[in-house]
């Protein structure tokens, strides 16, 4: 019983002929058969003797996986294999399940792939790489377009300079302007000389003032140990005290008068300069770019020498624009400068007169007078110093 029971799960009789073709079924009649092998089968593993001699086969006989169903059981020849993967297809039609062909599978994986966060994050990163790698590329291309217009500039306006200290080259002139700047170098020379003597005056006067502070405290002191001199001690003691006073707004005034011209030539008259200085540079320029066009007009005239006469001329313009914007800068500041020059010098030089005056002759008065006819507040002793809060 054991013995038949396992026969038949392990094969089934099919009857083919010797080219493999069914003899009497249809495809649809295959399919219904191979429902009913698989409905016979699970009804003996149902009943206890059944799965017993199931197990029995799982065990120790062929495995339907590894085997395939010959016609007239295990001793029979080879005609008419049937191979175990073909009742599995059958099994799938049987259930309503489709295989799906290699290329539509191998499309719904590559949609799948495409609905996987982790891939679109990785599409992310590398665009955003490629963005950050291009925008990294312009400014590379971009650097080196500068440095190569200030490369080609350098050496149009080093050309032109070195032309003109051997006399073979050109330079544009205006003969008014370089008179009026030469005459500001000239004046700003003169004031800085003005500017060094103040300042030596302020530290000499204010070391005088000091020795005259000490040397009233000198005989103030001697005054009270020296009974017999004590009256001629405080004579002299007031009298160092009250030049010290007056040293000290004089000190003021000659303070106020070096500040003043130190704004004069350190940063007025100095401004004007910095223009001039552009103004020279476009004018290097101008004269680079000029001589460049002339060279080039002076050549032959075919298809690519009038394409760069073409460029060589919107440069020429574009630095004669320069140059005489900044021409007229100069011209504009010049004038004020002398201007405002005139007006501050008027000032410092009458205070300067005033205070000095007023301090020689001891007019204690008129030297107070001074300082605030031109509003000039002293600063009391130790103001310069920091608070105790400040210093924390």
């Amino acid at each position: 019983m054991a013995d038949s029971m396992m026969s038949k799960a392990a094969t089934m009789e099919i009857p083919i002929n010797s080219n493999g073709d069914s003899r009497n079924l249809a495809e649809d009649d295959s399919l219904e058969q191979a429902a009913k092998i698989q409905w016979s089968l699970r009804e003996k593993v149902g009943s206890p003797a059944g799965l017993r001699d199931l197990q029995q086969v799982m065990v120790s006989g062929p495995n339907l996986n590894e085997t395939s169903i010959v016609s007239g059981g295990y001793g029979g020849t080879t005609e008419g294999i049937i191979p175990t993967s073909s009742i599995k297809d059958l099994r799938m039609k049987s259930r309503g399940v489709s295989i799906a062909p290699s290329q539509i599978a191998a499309c719904r994986i590559a949609h799948q792939s495409e609905d996987i966060p982790g891939s679109n994050m990785h599409h992310a990163s590398s665009n955003s790489s490629m963005t950050a790698e291009e925008a990294t590329r312009g400014v590379a291309v971009e650097k080196f377009d500068i440095m190569k217009k200030w490369g080609l500039n350098t050496y149009k306006c080093t050309k032109q300079m070195i032309s003109e200290r051997f006399g073979r080259g050109s330079r544009t002139v205006d003969l008014e302007l370089e008179a009026q700047i030469e005459v500001l170098r000239e004046t700003k020379r003169k004031y800085e000389n003005v500017l060094r003597l103040a300042r030596a005056l302020t530290n000499h006067f204010y070391s005088m003032v000091q020795t005259q502070h000490a040397l009233g405290d000198t005989f103030a002191d001697l005054s009270q140990k020296s009974p017999e001199l004590r009256d001629e001690f405080g004579y002299n003691a007031e009298t160092q005290k009250l030049l010290c006073k007056n040293g000290e707004t004089l000190l003021g005034a000659i303070n106020f008068f070096v500040s003043s011209i130190n704004t004069l030539v350190n940063k007025t008259m100095e401004d004007t300069l910095m223009t001039i200085k552009m103004y020279e540079n476009a004018r290097l320029e101008f004269d680079a770019y000029r001589a460049d066009l002339e060279e080039l007009n002076m050549g032959p005239r075919d298809a690519v020498t009038m394409a760069r006469i073409e460029t060589a001329q919107q440069q020429y313009q574009i630095h004669k624009d320069k140059y005489e914007r900044l021409r007229s800068d100069v011209s504009i500041k010049i004038k004020f400068l002398e201007e405002n020059k005139v007006k501050v010098m008027h000032k410092q030089l009458l205070l300067f007169h005033n205070a000095i005056s007023a301090y020689f002759a001891g007019n204690q008065q008129q030297l107070e007078q001074t300082l605030k006819q031109f509003n000039i507040k002293l600063k009391p002793p130790g103001a310069d110093k920091p608070s105790w809060l400040e210093e924390q």
